[in-house]
C-alpha cells in the first residue's frame, strides 16, 4: 500500500531479536511480573518492576538484552470489564510509541497482545500506534524534512497469523484517517474548498471512487438553496467558493446495501451575520471533519474493496464568511425539499448545508437498493456537553431505529473504540422547528447556543428531517428510508489536537469489515 496517505511502512517482524531496530514497544495488560510475557522481556520487566513502584502503572523506558537495547512498557491497566474497553490498548499503545520517539527511538519494534475479552485488541494497539505517528499535511508539505516521524513500523506477534489478520486492515483503516485527518486538520486556507477538491481528486484519480463537483454558481444556487446562503458571503471570493462533492463506490452487482453519506464541510465557520465573538471562533477550521470523515471511509472502501454494497459520499464544502453579501437572520428561503425556512441565526449553518444534499441523497435513495441514509457533523456544543470527549452521537428517525440501526452501530464501534452514544429524536425536536409565521415551513433555530438550548443536539437532527421532505419517508409512509444522524463535534478532535478521523472505525467495522474480500 501506498505511503502517501499512512505515516511510515509497516513490517512483520518475526523475531524479537532482529537488528534492523531501536527500540521494542510492549503493549500489554499483564502487569510486569506476569509470566506471559516472553524473555527476555519477562527477566527485564521484573526486574525494573522492582526498582519502581509507578512502573506497573505508567510504565518506562529501561535495558533488555536484544539487539533493539531498550525496551519500552506500555501498560494498558487493569482492564475492568464493567467500565473499560479495548481503547485501553489503543491509548496504551500511542502513549508508548510517543514514549518511544521522546527516548529517541527512530525504528520502533511494536509488540501486540491478545486479550480474552476483547478479539480485535491486536489491531487496535496497531491503530492506536500508527495515530501516534501521523505528522500534519502542513507540515509534511512545508518541512520535509519532518515529513515522518520514523521510516519503519515493525510488528512482532506470537501468533503470526494475527499479523497476517491485522497488518492490511490497520493500513487500509488508517489510510482513511490519515485522509481525513488531513482534511479535517488543514487550516482555513490549505484546505478551503476548492483545495479539498483538489486533494481529493488527486486522491481517487485512477482509482475505484467516481467522483463529481458541483461548482456552478447557477447549479448551486437552483439545486442547493439553503446551501447557497451559507455560501454567498465567500462566493465572492474566488478561493474560497463552495463545493459539493460527490464520491461513488459502486460494488459489482449483486448489491444488497446502498449507504448514503452527508458530511458537513465547514472550512471556516465565522458564524456569519450572527458572527461568533468573545474567543470562541479560534478552531472552527475543525468545522469541516464531518466531511473529512466521509471522504476517509471513502478511501477505506478504495482500499479493500467490500463485496455488495454501493456507497454515495457527499462533502458539503463552505467557507461561513461575514461580509456585505452575507446571509442574514430572517431570510425566508425555500429548500430543495420545496420547504419555505426561515433563518433564524446564521451560526446554524452545518444543516444548511447539508439539507439540500440530504435531500438529494433522499431522491437517489428512492430507487436504491435498500438504502440507509446519514449525515455527519461536527455541528452541536451540546453534543460534547452531554457525552463529553471522545464520543460519538447517534440517532435514527423512525424507519432506522425500527431496524436497530443506531445500536448495531454503537456495538460495531466498541469493537475498534470507536465510541457512540445514542440520543433519540422526540416529538419536541420536530414542534421546535416548526414554522412560527404564516407562510413559514420550518424555523431554523432559535438565538441561544446550542448549548444553552433544551436539546440542543436532538433538534438539528429533526430540523434535517423536516427540511429534507425525509418526514414523508418515515415509519408509517409508502416507502420509508431509514436515516441517522452523527454528531461528532464530542469526537471528531478539538486544536490543538489532531483530528481523529471518528467515525471512520465505527462505521468501517459495521458497514465494511464482513464483506471485505
Amino acid at each position: 500500500m501506498s505511503n502517501e496517505t499512512l505515516p511510515c511502512t509497516v513490517k512483520s517482524e518475526s523475531t524479537l531479536s532482529s537488528n534492523a531496530y531501536d527500540g521494542i514497544v510492549l503493549v500489554s495488560s499483564s502487569p510486569p511480573s506476569s509470566d506471559r510475557h516472553e524473555e527476555p522481556l519477562r527477566s527485564s520487566l521484573k526486574r525494573a518492576a522492582k526498582l519502581d513502584n509507578s512502573f506497573e502503572s505508567d510504565g518506562g523506558v529501561l535495558e533488555v538484552p536484544l539487539p533493539a537495547g531498550r525496551l519500552i512498557y506500555a501498560p494498558t491497566g487493569p482492564v475492568n470489564r464493567d467500565y473499560d474497553d479495548v481503547r485501553n490498548f489503543g491509548d496504551a499503545a500511542k502513549k508508548g510509541i510517543q514514549r518511544a520517539l521522546k527516548a529517541g527511538v527512530v525504528a520502533p519494534l511494536l509488540v501486540v497482545t491478545s486479550h480474552p475479552q476483547y478479539p480485535q485488541a491486536e489491531l487496535v494497539t496497531l491503530l492506536g500506534a500508527l495515530e501516534a505517528l501521523y505528522v500534519p499535511l502542513q507540515l509534511r508539505e512545508d518541512v520535509p524534512s519532518k515529513k515522518r516521524k520514523v521510516e519503519v513500523l515493525g510488528v512482532w506477534c506470537s501468533d503470526d497469523a494475527v499479523l497476517e489478520r491485522i497488518i492490511p486492515l490497520a493500513l487500509a483503516l488508517e489510510s482513511g484517517r490519515f485522509v481525513a485527518r488531513d482534511i479535517g486538520g488543514g487550516d482555513p486556507e490549505r484546505m478551503t474548498p476548492i483545495k479539498v477538491e483538489e486533494y481529493v481528486r488527486k486522491l481517487f484519480g485512477n482509482s475505484n471512487i467516481e467522483m463529481e463537483v458541483i461548482s456552478d454558481q447557477f447549479l448551486l444556487e437552483r439545486d442547493y438553496p439553503l446551501y447557497s446562503a451559507v455560501n454567498r458571503a465567500a462566493s465572492v471570493i474566488e478561493r474560497h467558493k463552495g463545493r459539493i462533492i460527490y464520491l461513488t463506490y459502486g460494488a459489482a452487482a449483486p448489491v444488497d446495501k446502498t449507504l448514503f453519506l452527508v458530511g458537513k464541510g465547514v472550512t471556516y465557520d465565522t458564524g456569519g451575520a450572527d458572527i461568533k465573538a468573545g474567543g470562541v471562533m479560534a478552531g472552527m477550521s475543525r468545522d469541516k471533519c464531518g466531511a473529512a470523515a466521509v471522504a476517509g471511509f471513502m478511501q477505506v472502501l478504495n482500499k479493500l474493496k467490500p463485496k455488495g454494497i454501493k456507497v454515495v459520499g457527499a462533502l458539503s464544502m463552505v467557507r461561513n464568511s461575514v461580509g456585505e453579501n452575507s446571509y442574514v437572520a430572517d431570510e425566508v428561503i425555500t429548500a430543495r425539499s420545496k420547504a419555505r425556512v426561515r433563518v433564524g441565526n446564521t451560526d446554524a449553518e452545518g444543516r444548511m448545508i447539508m439539507a439540500d444534499v440530504l435531500c438529494k441523497m433522499k431522491e437517489l435513495a428512492s430507487d436504491a437498493v435498500n438504502p440507509q441514509l446519514m449525515t455527519i457533523a461536527t455541528l452541536t456544543g451540546h453534543a460534547a456537553l452531554t457525552v463529553g470527549p471522545g464520543y460519538s452521537i447517534i440517532m435514527d428517525n423512525g424507519p432506522a431505529k425500527a431496524v436497530k440501526n443506531a445500536q448495531n452501530i454503537q456495538e460495531s464501534g466498541e469493537h475498534l473504540g470507536d465510541m457512540f452514544e445514542i440520543s433519540t429524536l422526540r416529538r419536541e425536536d420536530y414542534k421546535f422547528h416548526k414554522g412560527q409565521s404564516e407562510g413559514d415551513d420550518i424555523h431554523q433555530c432559535n438565538n441561544l447556543p446550542s448549548s444553552r438550548t433544551p436539546r440542543g443536539h436532538q433538534g438539528p437532527g429533526a430540523f434535517l428531517v423536516l427540511a429534507s421532505g425525509l418526514d414523508k419517508h418515515g415509519i408509517d409512509s409508502t416507502k420509508p428510508i431509514p436515516y441517522s444522524h452523527l454528531d461528532i463535534a464530542a469526537s471528531g478532535g478539538d486544536l490543538p489536537a489532531e483530528p481523529t478521523g471518528a467515525p471512520i472505525l465505527g462505521l468501517a467495522s459495521h458497514f465494511i469489515l464482513g464483506r471485505a474480500g
